[in-house]
């Protein structure tokens, strides 16, 4: 159900207690494009990576649940990351967990058959990428989510997959991850 990164051994070790969580759509796959290109990110900026594999589970409730009970043993900081499907679950999820940040891309919220969040229950930074011409998740959801979470929001030229818009995407997260660790480097 839960997998490890491919080829870890290739990047430094991660500092102990800091992990990064990736929650995939409902057509995507624990270690797709996306999901792998930021995981060498994260493990970069020393975290400890994990993939929950969603596939065969469409119901968004027990995604959530299946994503609260892996983490529930993880001690530390915990940056939650879903695209899509796996965003809301991410979302959905990041209050029960207390995470450390949000990173959501082309996140489905608003959407018939996806809950509502529970209104401000979010206490962690949040950044989200959205496409200009997302044809399953209509952009004014992801404005409508960042206006009421405060939310960093970078919008691209693409489309709900955002496979063309990578670099970017890495770039942002990249910013985020380290924008996380800002308050700890000051405070020495």
């Amino acid at each position: 159900m839960f997998e490890d990164l491919d080829n870890a051994d290739e990047l430094p070790e991660p500092i102990a207690d800091r992990y990064v969580v990736f929650s995939h759509g409902s057509e995507g796959e624990p270690w797709g494009k996306k999901i792998t290109a930021l995981a060498h990110i994260a493990r970069a900026e020393g975290f400890e990576v994990k993939s929950v594999d969603y596939r065969g589970v469409s119901d968004p409730r027990k995604r959530v649940t299946m994503l609260t009970d892996f983490c529930a043993n993880l001690q530390g900081d915990l940056v939650l990351v879903g695209s899509s499907l796996g965003a809301y679950v991410a979302a959905a999820a990041a209050p029960l967990l207390h995470c450390y940040g949000l990173f959501l891309i082309a996140p489905a919220f608003y959407v018939p058959g996806i809950p509502e969040l529970r209104k401000g229950s979010i206490d962690c930074p949040i950044s989200v990428v959205h496409g200009w011409r997302d044809e399953v998740v209509p952009l004014q959801n992801a404005l409508r989510f960042a206006s009421e979470y405060r939310a960093r929001l970078h919008i691209v030229d693409g489309d709900h997959q955002l496979h063309e818009q990578m670099r970017f995407i890495r770039s942002f997260f990249e910013y985020f991850l380290l924008e996380l660790d800002l308050p700890r480097l000051t405070e020495r």
